[in-house]
């Protein structure tokens, strides 16, 4: 063989050598993009649900303190009706004291007695539990009461849907 066809033909083994390692390099390369966006499309995902589960912990979170509030203005005015209760009964029993046609034990039992024994029944004996739920979904607002007796039945349980008005 001629020395000139030995080295056309390893010039040639070296062009098709390269030309195989461009094509492998360039598919390879594909693969990686291809692999790539495929993260990114995860990565994009894992946002959308991380802000998502902000929001929803968000909502609990308004939720719980609706609830706080809503639980301090109901002791608030249980314990306003108790005081307005009390001074009723204390001025029935102040003018039992000045009528001279009365006296002030039956009016305070008479008092008592209209009253439903409100007056004498503190709720220290009364062991049921009320309960006031409120969830508000992107398109529906749920309310839920239920109360539950000494023994811890469920007396009344009383639930609500309708659709939100305020968006």
């Amino acid at each position: 063989m001629d020395t000139g066809v030995i080295i056309a033909i390893v010039v040639g083994a070296l062009i098709v050598l390269a030309l195989l390692w461009l094509v492998g390099r360039a598919g390879r390369n594909r693969r990686h993009e291809a692999r790539r966006e495929e993260a990114r499309g995860i990565r994009r995902e894992a946002e959308v649900g991380r802000a998502q589960a902000d929001r929803t912990r968000a909502e609990a979170e308004a939720q719980a303190a609706e609830a706080k509030r809503q639980d301090a203005l109901a002791r608030e005015r249980a314990a306003s009706a108790e005081e307005q209760h009390a001074e009723a009964r204390e001025r029935h029993i102040e003018a039992a004291r000045k009528d001279p046609d009365a006296d002030p034990d039956e009016a305070a039992a008479e008092f008592d007695a209209r009253q439903g024994g409100a007056a004498t029944t503190t709720g220290d004996d009364d062991q049921s539990v009320e309960h006031y739920e409120r969830t508000v979904d992107s398109d529906v607002e749920h309310e839920r009461r239920f109360e539950r007796n000494d023994n811890g039945e469920v007396v009344r349980d009383e639930q609500y849907e309708q659709p939100r008005t305020d968006r």
